[in-house]
């Protein structure tokens, strides 16, 4: 299946997505596969490829071969240049209906090279409810050569009327194994490191990939788990909350700050700014300044959510970590997420009963949904790193 062996450890969504692709086929070359239909919802858990599955079956309905993974076609979906495949990448806290709206006359065109136009929307279950009404009816009526391929954790994240609408894939997290080889074979990492970096990372490929590559991440990981044992006082739990937020905080700005001054510089020029003559447009110029405004709360909106994000993978760091405390606790023979801190986790393992351990993954999950209902980070986590004090060890 060429371009689906990307998705290493799914091999039933690969049959499910090729299956699929066949019936795209026949439906190319003229029938009606009762496979096919013009809108795919996508769910899995963080790591299970979500995205990148929706996007092999974009490259199933484009290409001759139902996704040989070596065609221009396959290519061009492959690095997103394809002309007739649009990729929405919600950065913010949410998807508004303005956008939407324009993302469904974008959709609407007819396709360039073939015979469909795709639109692959990674995290839609962000849009907000004005814009869910909006994609419901673009569902429930599409142009005949338009092709929804929706992304989300859950079913349950996509309001009912839409996901009853749509063809579900549900998808597994890939196995620590097949995330090893997958960067041991194409990114060189060597395999210790890559043994590491995908069983820390719990199968989320992207993640492994950030913890083989860049000794940050890993640095940062290392910073996060370090937390536990740490808690030993009211001031220990009130300065750990501080720099996980802080941490948060500089990462957030890291990974805007580029994007921020491109899309500025790109608005003003767009608008006429630093320009010269008779015949400039001063009332152009001026109008500039409502789109400087909404480009900034949209930046700001994005910092938001990334910062939440940088916070939301450490907690889930957290909550692996008190996984594994339980693991030992109970004697399990798992494979262990934190194994590189093995003392640590038989040191709290000891210290403690499974009902504390328990207690502790409530207050991450807990903190998990305050953030998620916009509580401030600084309270959220200062309250989650109180509940995880423990004795002195």
């Amino acid at each position: 299946m060429g371009v689906f062996d990307d998705l290493v450890g799914q091999e039933r969504a690969a049959v499910t997505l090729g299956r699929a692709a066949a019936a795209g086929a026949d439906l190319l070359a003229g029938g009606r596969g009762a496979g096919m239909t013009h809108a795919w919802l996508f769910t899995g858990p963080p790591g299970s490829g979500r995205e990148e599955a929706a996007r092999a079956f974009a490259a199933a309905l484009f290409c001759s071969e139902q996704g040989c993974g070596h065609c221009d076609m396959c290519h061009q979906v492959s690095v997103g240049s394809h002309p007739d495949l649009e990729i929405v990448r919600p950065q913010g806290l949410s998807y508004g209906i303005k956008d939407t709206r324009r993302l469904i006359l974008r959709a609407a065109g007819a396709p360039t090279l073939g015979r469909w136009r795709v639109v692959l929307f990674e995290d839609a279950d962000r849009a907000t409810e004005g814009a869910s009404n909006a994609l419901l009816k673009a569902i429930e009526e599409p142009p005949p050569k338009t092709v929804w391929l929706l992304c989300a954790p859950a079913p349950d994240d996509m309001m009912i009327t839409i996901r009853s609408r749509c063809r579900i894939v549900t998808l597994v997290t890939p196995p620590t194994s097949a995330v090893a080889h997958v960067l041991a074979t194409r990114e060189n990492v060597p395999p210790t490191m890559a043994e590491f970096a995908a069983r820390a990372a719990q199968g989320h490929i992207d993640r492994a990939r950030r913890l083989a590559l860049d000794e940050e991440a890993r640095s940062r990981r290392e910073a996060v788990l370090s937390i536990p044992r740490s808690l030993t006082g009211v001031g220990e739990c009130v300065m750990a909350a501080e720099r996980l937020v802080k941490t948060a905080e500089d990462e957030a700005a890291a990974v805007t700050a580029v994007l921020n001054e491109a899309e500025i510089t790109e608005l003003r020029q767009v608008y006429g700014e630093g320009s010269t003559g008779k015949g400039l447009n001063r009332g152009l110029i001026r109008g500039g300044a409502g789109a400087l405004k909404d480009l900034e709360d949209r930046q700001k909106s994005r910092a938001t959510r990334t910062k939440r994000d940088v916070i939301d993978a450490a907690l889930l760091d957290l909550v692996a970590f008190y996984r594994d405390v339980l693991a030992v606790q109970f004697g399990a023979h798992v494979e262990l997420a934190s194994e590189d801190r093995r003392a640590d986790l038989e040191g709290l393992a000891g210290a403690s009963t499974p009902e504390d351990t328990l207690r502790r993954i409530d207050a991450i999950m807990r903190c998990r949904r305050r953030l998620a209902a916009n509580v401030s980070p600084q309270m959220a986590v200062e309250s989650m790193t109180l509940s995880l004090r423990q004795p002195r060890l």
